[in-house]
This record gives structure tokens, sequence and C-alpha cells, in this order.
């Protein structure tokens, strides 16, 4: 039975489950596209990590847009960090607009998008690929157009999405991206860390289940601004999107380092202000951080395993012990449960937010 995250636990008969939005199940279903996606998914991982090997790339160059976009950006850190491989994102007008490719000839170029339709996306790849670079596409589609312009196509298998805000394509693009970097270095405690994600996403939607109980309290915010650092760069990214597209919220997203180069003056006394801060290398600036938010009487919900961290916050939103690398892929959810229920405080439609589709063929 599909979990809601009721504050008092209680647990939902067949008729209430029929009743649940679409994006609170897609919320739900992660750890089970998880599970799935590291079982099945892990032979490709396999074959595409030897093709990488064999062709030896000088760079990767990453071709995404919105949500997808935000994936490529955890790829630069977790490709950056672990494979020391320099990772970039692609500028798909320059194909498409200018007509203008750069020389990708000794790239490995990916093409990120949930649906694979998006023809700039598909364009850098279909050029990359002409030029001689290895390509590879992540797509929950592997008939769209994009997974047939690539050498390789990487099935995130995580089931048709009908909410038009992505949640659980996202997850499943950042696990096909740790599934890959894991093969490719071949280190035993990356492998041995990603068995038990589905676990630790588990765990995650269980300490959710507080925020229906506080979220009323951010009903008439109309400005936010969510911070992250390092691997959770693109959590920040991710937040800020999911709250802009379903609550109608101006929201401002920055890495930790940016946000103290002039931007936090934005934040005045009762000024909203989400932070993601688990564990990891980043901390130290981020409690730092923390401090100067609180010494101007900002409001910061933060997003963490943590305890020093925690304390820090007005709201605070609990995290289980996850490795920090892997970490995006259980921050987001507090973030999508917070722009779930927010949405719903707000009246406002979940499943199809005023204006937006599913899928954005861009040029």
């Amino acid at each position: 039975m599909i979990r809601r995250y009721n504050p008092d636990n209680t647990v939902m008969n067949t008729d209430e489950c029929e009743r649940m939005y679409h994006l609170e199940r897609e919320i739900n279903e992660q750890p089970d596209i998880t599970r799935r996606l590291l079982i099945e998914g892990d032979d490709s991982a396999q074959t595409i990590a030897r093709a990488i090997r064999d062709f030896d790339p000088q760079f990767v160059w990453i071709a995404a847009r919105g949500t997808s976009d935000n994936a490529g950006r955890y790829a630069q850190y977790l490709m950056g960090i672990e494979a020391r491989l320099p990772v970039g994102l692609a500028t798909p007008s320059v194909h498409t607009l200018y007509e203008s490719p750069p020389n990708l000839a000794r790239a490995l170029v990916i093409g990120i998008s949930q649906s694979g339709q998006p023809e700039d996306v598909c364009r850098v790849i279909s050029d990359a690929r002409a030029q001689g670079a290895l390509t590879l596409s992540l797509t929950n589609d592997p008939a769209s157009r994009l997974a047939d312009a690539a050498d390789h196509h990487f099935d995130l298998r995580a089931g048709q999405e009908i909410s038009v805000a992505a949640t659980k394509t996202y997850t499943a693009e950042l696990t096909a991206i740790a599934m890959l970097v894991a093969a490719l270095v071949g280190k035993s405690e990356l492998a041995e860390a990603l068995i038990r994600l589905p676990a630790y996403l588990d765990e995650t939607l269980t300490l959710c289940e507080t925020i229906p109980a506080w979220v009323e309290r951010y009903r008439y915010m109309d400005r936010f601004a969510v911070i992250g650092r390092g691997y959770n760069y693109c959590t920040a990214f991710e937040i800020s999107q999911k709250v802009k597209e379903l609550c109608s919220i101006t929201v401002e997203e920055y890495s930790e380092a940016d946000f103290r180069h002039g931007p936090i003056a934005i934040v005045q006394p009762g000024f909203p202000v989400m932070v993601v801060a688990p564990e990891g290398k980043p901390i130290p600036a981020l409690l730092d951080l923390l401090a100067k938010l609180n010494e101007r009487r900002a409001e910061c919900l933060v997003i963490s395993n943590q305890a020093d961290a925690l304390k820090a916050a007005r709201t605070p939103i609990m995290l289980p012990a996850v490795p920090e690398w892997l970490s995006p892929i259980a921050a987001v959810i507090p973030g999508q449960v917070f722009a779930l229920h927010l949405t719903i405080a707000k009246g406002y439609p979940v499943d199809k937010p005023a204006g937006l589709t599913k899928i954005t063929n861009t040029i």
C-alpha cells in the first residue's frame, strides 16, 4: 500500500489510496523504482562503463533541460570527484539556433531527458555522434528520439510519470548516474553504498511524514531561497524548480559560496531560506552560513542529518545517515514533499500546474 504523509501515521484504505494525487503516488514510488533500476540496470551500467573506459574521453559534455539539467549538475560533481573527468553542461542553442557545434570528437556526450523528445538535446547528441564522440542517452523511454540518436542508452525504468512535476524520473536519473560512475571507477565501497540506497529512500519518506503538520506556516510566503553546496548544489536547483512549478512562488537557488557574494542581502527578518546541509565536506561552510542567516533573523528550514545544522533551524527536516555522494537522491525528497503539501495548502492544482505541460519541446 502506498503511504501517505500523515503526521499521525495512519494507514490508508484502498479507496483513499485511489484518491491520492498522481504526484503523491510518484513520490512514494521512488524507493521501489531505485530497487528495480539497481537490479535491472546493472548490465547496462557495466556495458556503458566498459565503453567509456575503451573510448577514454578527454571530457564529458551533458545536454539537458529543466529538471534533467539539475541531474547534469549532479553528474558534474560525481564524475569530477570520483572519475576525475572535467564535466561541462552543453549550450544546445549553439547547435540549433546558431548551427555552430563545438568540437566534441574526444568527448563523452550525454543527453538526459525524461521523455527523450526535446529537439535541442537530440541535436547535441546527433552532432556529437557525427563528429565521432561517444554518445549516451538517459531517458524514461527507450523508444524515444534521444535513445535512438545515441550510441548507448540507459533506460530509467521509472514507469509512466503522470504528474507534470517530475519526481521519480529525477531520482532515477541521479541513480543511473551514480550506477554509471560506480561501474566506471570500480570502487567496492561505492557499489556497496548503492545497495543500501533504496533503504535510505524508504527512511527518508518516513521522516517526511511530519511535513504536512507544519507546512501551513509557509502558506502565504511569496519569496523563498534554497541553498546547497557541492553534491547538493543540484538539490538546491531541483527543490527550487519544484516550488516554482507547483506553488507559483518566486524562488532563488544558490550555491552557499555564491550566496555570500551579494545575494545574501535579500535576507530580511522572517525571510524563508531552505538550506540543504547533509553531513559532508561543505558542512563547516554551511554551518557558518546558518549562523549568519540566524543573525539576520531569517526563517531557516534545514534538510540535514547533521546535529548542529538541525539545531540552527527554525524548521528542521531530518535525513537518514546517507553517504554524501548519494545524499542528493535522498535530500531532494523532503523538498518534493514540501512542494506537494504547500501546493495543497495554497489550493493550487497539484498534478497539472497552470500553464505547464509534461513534455516541453525546445529547439
